[in-house]
This record gives structure tokens, C-alpha cells and sequence, in this order.
């Protein structure tokens, strides 16, 4: 008998299902609030040289603030003043005619920077500046961000395969808050970039263990409805981003505005169940009866005891899987595992990389900031109701390869397009962007159930989590060619994508199978696996169905 037999004696998807999903919204709200964070607190805003050490005895009293810096800070063609240098003395002459400053000795700002604080109370620009030389710490920061979150992606993994979910989701929720709270309050970048590596590393536990939770607790049927739905809570998130930074404009507390609603997802874990699956694998079947119990009771299934036995369950936890412990070798160990892990892994890092590289650049729409970062969340609600619907019409595979060749088609198409057509630009720009989350909301769902349970941490989401961070990580640092080449990071990021989508095009679809729990299911054909929910209902259920006679 499989797991999902047990669970559809429960009703697979009713009250207990539903409330799961509900307690874990708040936990996975915050998670875009801080992936995505540095589009605000890493902003550089407009600034030139302090240039009061020119003011000797008051010459610049009678003078605008134009004029001060006229005589001051040298000026670029476009008329905009230069932001890293400034005058050796003041060039009062420039006030009659400032067309050629390129003979006039220049020096680097002696005094620090001014800054325009109309956007930005402070970010991590103004307060440590950030500017010039060592301008790309800001991006520098999201990257240690992420690296921070692909080490905790494998930390996370390992233990909560060893411990559980529900243990490891009170670490990552507590740990969060800790560091998160630290890095707001730091007084150096030297001492900020450590604290916001291990807030990444704590929220990855958050993102792997939320989503396992909910797709092992529900049927087979409604697995692509609880994956959509629960990266919804991505965009809600997303969005609330947009606005929180748009009242909350000083740095420190937007990073603790933004962590706050991880209290309420502490105060409210000890309702959160372990998963039944995991019990099972694991040889905890007593702890797993009674947790499916109670969901056979609130869903208003009273005659589960009667169905199911605990003798049950200790059919399907098998001894060799109860005592073993899977290491990364396992995962290559065996052919068909061995050709998954690599192309899974290649899909992950191209969908990551593409994501965050359209996501952590919203400066060039031409619109105001808040209003590009609104406009790239929203687009990501239709993007997962279409995503929900071709999941279930078409497929994983399909929805997976579409959702990322289209994405980089749409950067190659503002690659080549002229920058006169602004409009189409902008709506293509939008378009990829959903197309780009509709490729991550996949992923997310398709290696969940590509993998078996026995170890869907340490890879489904675990090691790919891992490499999707590293594309992740990387972005930002792709970013900075830009100065060799401005079109080169769209050139690498559209490639990544259609690399990625190639690539998925080799994966097994997915949809309405059974998941794997052991090694040897991965290695028998998925067609041996295959169920609708109809069939899974005529099974006798006190007949355990050999997985090489399964329909």
C-alpha cells in the first residue's frame, strides 16, 4: 500500500490541509520581503562630494546651492554633476562659462558625500558610503545575501531530513528573527555583510521546509493546487514589499518592518504537524497514526481507524529505509537518480538566475522605483493562475520548458529592440518578469515531486536549492558587467534561460503520480507509477499494490 492511499482515507485535501497552508502564509510572506530587499536598502541615491572644506571664510555665502556646486564638483556633458571628484579649489570662473572643465584639476571627494535623501532616508549607500570605489559592496551585499541562503538550503536539507520538518522550521523561524534584528543594527558593513549571511542562511529553511510541508500533507489531485496557492503568498509578499518600503524609508527599520511577521508564524508553530510521510520513512509510525488520525478527524473522517491500521503504516516504512542514512552519494549513485540530480540542478541555477536578475534590476523602467517593484509583483498573480491552470491541462514539463525559452526570448527581444519604443519595452519587460516567476513557481512544485522522500530534501529542494542560490548569488555580480558592455548581463541571463528550458525538456513528467519514497521507485519507469485519483480510489486499501503492477 502507498502513502497516498493512507492519506486519501483522510480525505487528501480538506480543513487539516487548508489550515496547514494558513499557518504557513506568514513565514513564506517574509521570505520576498527579504530576497528581494536590496532593490531598497542597496540603492544608491544621487550625491557628490561634501564640498564644505571649499568654503574658506565664507565664499560661498552669497552663492545658490547651483552655484556652489558649479564652482565645485566638475560637470558631465548632460549637464549632471560628477558624483566621485570635486575642484582642488573653487572655480569661480565657471559662473560666466562652465562649457570646458576637462583642463581643471580635479581631486577625489576629500570629504565624503552628500546625498539627495528625497527617495531615501538612508540605505547602505549613505550610511556607510557606498559610493564610488567601493560602490559595489551595495550589489556585493545581495550576493552574500544569497550565498548565505544556498549554504542554508543544504544545512536545512540535511537536518531536516535527520530531525524533522516541524523541529528545523522553529530553528530557521527563530534564527531569522535574531540575525535578521542583528544586521539592523550594525554599525560597520564589516559588521552588516556577516549578520545578512546568516539571515540568508536561516530563511532558507523557511522556503525548503514550508513547501514540503504542505505538498506532503495533501493527495495526489490537489499537489499543484497547494504549490500555487502557497507561492502566492510569495507575491502577497512581494507586493506588501513595495508599499512597506515606500512608508518605511530608513534602512534599519525597513529590515525589521519586514521581519516582524515572523513572530506571529513563532507564536503560532506549535499548531503546525510534523509530516506523516516523513514519520513513516523515518519509523515513527506511531507518531505518524496519530497525526493522521487527527487529520482523518477535523477533515470529518471518522472511519479511518477503521480502514487503517498501525500495522499498516510498518508495511510501508521498510527496514532498509528506516536504518539507512542517505548521504549526496546516493544521488549519483544510481543512473536514472544520477541523470536527474544533473539536469534538475541546471534548471534550478538557470531559473534562479534569470529570476533575480530581472527582479534585482528595476531601475531601468523610467518609472518611479516603488512603482516598477509594484508592478513586477502584481504581474506575478495572473502569471500563477495561468501556471496553475497549464499544470493541470498540460502538464509540468511543458509548463517548466514554455515558461523559460519565453522568458529569455522576451529579454532577447528588448536586447535588440531600439530604447525609442519605451512602451513596448516596458510591456515586454513586465511579460518576462511573470513568465520568469511562472518558471520558479514550477520548479518549486515539479522537483518536489521528481524526488523520492527519502531524500526530496537533500536534493529536490535541498541540493537544487543550493545551486538555484548560487544563480542567485551570482546575478547581482553579473550585474557589474554592465561597465564592460551595457547589454552584456541581458545577454547572459536570456541565454541561462533557454539553456535551462532545453534542458527540462529531458526531465520525466509528473503530473498525477504517485511521489517516489524510495531510491528503487525513481529507478523503475514512471509509468509503473502513474495513478489517477479514479484508480486510486478502486484500489482495495488493506492490499498493498507491488509498485511494478501499480497502474
Amino acid at each position: 500500500m502507498k502513502f497516498e492511499n493512507i492519506l486519501a482515507e483522510t480525505d487528501g485535501f480538506g480543513r487539516y490541509q487548508i489550515a496547514i497552508v494558513a499557518l504557513l502564509v506568514f513565514p513564506r510572506i517574509t521570505l520576498p520581503c527579504h530576497f528581494l530587499l536590496n532593490n531598497f536598502i542597496g540603492a544608491i541615491p544621487s550625491h557628490h562630494c561634501d564640498i564644505s572644506s571649499l568654503d574658506n571664510d565664507g565664499v560661498f555665502e552669497n552663492l545658490t546651492q547651483q552655484e556652489r556646486l558649479t564652482v565645485s564638483v566638475p560637470q558631465h556633458e548632460d549637464g549632471t554633476f560628477d558624483s566621485c571628484q570635486m575642484f582642488s579649489e573653487p572655480q569661480f570662473h565657471l559662473l560666466g562659462n562652465s562649457s570646458n572643465t576637462t583642463e581643471l584639476p580635479v581631486v577625489q571627494c576629500q570629504n565624503g558625500w552628500q546625498y539627495d535623501h528625497s527617495t531615501f532616508k538612508s540605505t547602505l549607500a549613505t550610511q556607510f558610503d557606498l559610493v564610488c570605489d567601493t560602490k559595489g559592496l551595495n550589489k556585493a551585499s545581495a550576493t552574500i545575501f544569497f550565498i548565505g541562503v544556498m549554504f542554508g538550503a543544504v544545512f536545512f536539507g540535511i537536518l531536516s531530513d535527520k530531525y524533522g520538518r516541524k523541529k528545523m522550521l522553529l530553528v530557521s523561524y527563530v534564527s531569522s528573527i535574531v540575525f535578521s534584528v542583528a544586521s539592523a543594527f550594525s554599525t560597520s558593513f564589516m559588521m552588516f555583510a556577516p549578520f545578512r549571511f546568516l539571515t540568508g542562511f536561516s530563511l532558507a529553511g523557511i522556503s525548503i521546509i514550508s513547501i514540503v510541508l504542505s505538498i506532503e500533507w495533501v493527495d495526489i489531485e490537489h499537489r499543484t493546487f497547494i504549490g500555487v496557492i502557497g507561492s502566492m503568498s510569495w507575491s502577497v509578499g512581494n507586493l506588501l514589499l513595495a508599499g512597506i518600503a515606500y512608508l518605511v524609508t530608513d534602512w534599519r527599520m525597513l529590515v525589521i518592518a519586514v521581519t516582524t511577521p515572523l513572530l506571529l508564524a513563532t507564536a503560532t508553530w506549535w499548531w503546525v504537524p510534523e509530516s506523516a510521510r516523513w514519520l513513516i520513512v523515518s519509523g515513527q509510525t506511531h507518531r505518524a497514526y496519530s497525526s493522521l488520525k487527527r487529520c482523518a478527524s477535523l477533515n470529518g473522517r471518522g472511519d479511518f481507524t477503521s480502514k487503517i491500521r498501525l500495522e499498516t503504516l510498518s508495511t510501508i516504512a521498510k527496514t532498509n529505509t528506516q536504518d539507512r542514512i542517505y548521504t549526496y552519494l546516493d544521488l549519483v549513485k544510481t543512473p536514472r537518480l544520477r541523470r536527474l540530480t544533473l539536469l534538475s540542478g541546471i534548471v534550478w541555477y538557470g531559473v534562479a538566475s534569470t529570476y533575480y536578475g530581472i527582479s534585482l534590476n528595476i531601475t531601468g523602467f523610467g518609472l518611479d522605483l516603488y512603482l516598477t517593484c509594484f508592478i513586477y509583483a502584481a504581474i506575478e498573480v495572473p502569471a500563477k493562475i495561468l501556471v496553475y491552470i497549464s499544470l493541470k491541462k498540460i502538464g509540468r514539463r511543458p509548463t517548466q520548458v514554455g515558461t523559460l525559452l519565453l522568458t529569455g526570448i522576451c529579454i532577447i527581444i528588448n536586447i535588440v529592440m531600439p530604447k525609442d519604443y519605451w512602451t513596448f519595452r516596458t510591456v515586454v519587460a513586465v511579460l518576462g518578469k511573470g513568465l520568469s516567476e511562472a518558471s520558479f513557481t514550477t520548479v518549486f512544485l515539479y522537483t518536489t515531486e521528481l524526488y523520492p522522500t527519502v531524500l526530496r530534501r537533500q536534493n529536490g529542494i535541498g541540493l537544487n536549492s543550493f545551486l538555484a542560490r548560487l544563480g542567485a548569488s551570482i546575478s547581482p555580480l553579473i550585474m557589474l558587467l554592465e561597465d564592460l558592455w551595457l547589454l552584456l548581463p541581458q545577454v547572459i541571463f536570456g541565454m541561462l534561460a533557454i539553456i535551462s528550458g532545453l534542458m527540462a525538456c529531458l526531465l520525466q513528467e509528473t503530473n498525477n503520480t504517485r511521489l517516489p519514497e524510495t531510491i528503487e521507485d525513481i529507478e523503475q519507469t514512471r509509468r509503473s507509477l502513474c495513478i489517477t485519483s479514479q484508480e486510486q480510489n478502486e484500489i482495495p486499501l488493506k492490499t498493498a499494490v507491488p509498485a511494478d503492477k501499480a497502474p
